[in-house]
């Protein structure tokens, strides 16, 4: 499955240096069907100590990672709603990825001057999502205003979209984001309540995660921003790791964060990995916390959900230690599972279809 991280913020926050410390490693997409990588768009790999344990038991001849697309969107200024900026275009490239990393400047340096010319990082944040709220506010008038005729002319199920739909405008016009709907996941338990919310596509019902450009990760940061899901980065220095060597970071005693932020952006979805490994390959596949073996199994082709019979499964750990698949399978520590089992990040598969 594709997951896509929009990475907005301000003017001049160290967003697209962020960017370029990203996507520094290149991966190799051509273990991706169907990914067509645009300029601003930059593809990174999961860390995962397991795959190079596994391929280096199966000796592998390739290792394929889970990845993480992050994109770079333009800068965000207030009026973006209304059309300053690029305005629109901007609205349009958030509402294609999966959830939003905000970086926000907290570092102080006067040689790059701030878009307020102050250091405010709540008061950046309240910039970025008052233009997201907006945005949605004008998206959900119109559906508003759609599911009103829809009730008037007795249409089944409109009254519990209307219904929600009230929920998210009230909370909209309270200044808070979409996500923070009280009684939300109760709200979409009706399946008309979900489409309706779904079909809106509001940039605040997606997950954010906020990404602190900082001058020392260690820092103390106040109260109000640390609750927030975060990381915390110093970004320049991530921009001067990129040119160095192994041996210039251990004299320096420098070494990388970014690994920190992938993590996060992976599990903010609630994301799940489980692997295949055999000769050919050793490979990460993404499927949702919760997921069935079939549902998961859609990772690798929708045939593999449609046509699931049964899974061979094992934990990555207890697979190292017995040495080989085929002894785990003599030694009974391979279980046979069927359409109920619910995967678990580190399980290693073998599906029968």
């Amino acid at each position: 499955m594709s997951l896509k991280i929009g990475i907005v913020g301000l003017p001049n926050v160290g967003k697209s240096t962020l960017f370029k410390a990203l996507t520094k490693n290149p991966v190799d997409i051509n273990n991706y069907p169907f990914c067509t990588i645009e300029p601003n768009i930059g593809i990174v790999k999961v860390p995962d100590e397991r795959l190079q344990k596994l391929s280096e038991m199966s000796q592998t001849e390739k290792i394929v990672p889970a990845i993480v697309e992050f994109v770079d969107i333009a800068g965000i200024v207030k009026g973006a709603s209304e059309g300053e900026g690029l305005g629109n275009k901007f609205l349009a490239n958030i509402r294609e990825v999966d959830a939003i990393a905000q970086v926000v400047r907290v570092f102080e340096n006067g040689n790059i001057t701030h878009v307020h010319n102050k250091i405010d990082p709540m008061d950046d944040i309240e910039v970025i999502n008052t233009e997201l709220v907006l945005a949605d506010m004008e998206t959900v008038a119109k559906a508003e205003a759609r599911i009103e005729k829809e009730v008037r002319g007795n249409k089944k199920g409109a009254d519990k979209q209307l219904e929600a739909i009230k929920k998210v405008k009230a909370t909209l016009e309270g200044g808070k984001l979409a996500n923070e709907t009280p009684g939300l996941e109760e709200t979409m338990k009706d399946e008309n309540a979900k489409i309706a919310i779904r079909d809106m596509q509001l940039l605040t019902m997606k997950s954010f995660l906020y990404v602190y450009n900082v001058s020392d990760i260690e820092m103390e940061l106040p109260e109000e921003l640390e609750k927030r899901q975060h990381v915390k980065l110093d970004i320049k220095i991530e921009e001067e790791l990129i040119d160095m060597t192994e041996e210039e970071k251990a004299e320096l005693e420098l070494k990388s964060s970014i690994d920190n932020l992938v993590v996060a952006a992976y599990s903010l979805l609630g994301l799940e990995t489980y692997l295949t490994t055999g000769k050919q390959e050793t490979r990460a596949w993404t499927f949702k916390k919760g997921s069935t073996a079939p549902e998961a199994a859609a990772a690798i082709h929708t045939d593999f959900q449609e046509k699931f019979i049964r899974a061979d499964v094992i934990r990555w750990d207890k697979l190292l230690e017995i040495g080989s698949w085929g002894k785990a399978k003599e030694l009974g520590a391979v279980k046979t599972v069927g359409k109920e089992y619910l995967m678990h990040d580190g399980d290693v598969v073998e599906f029968k279809i």
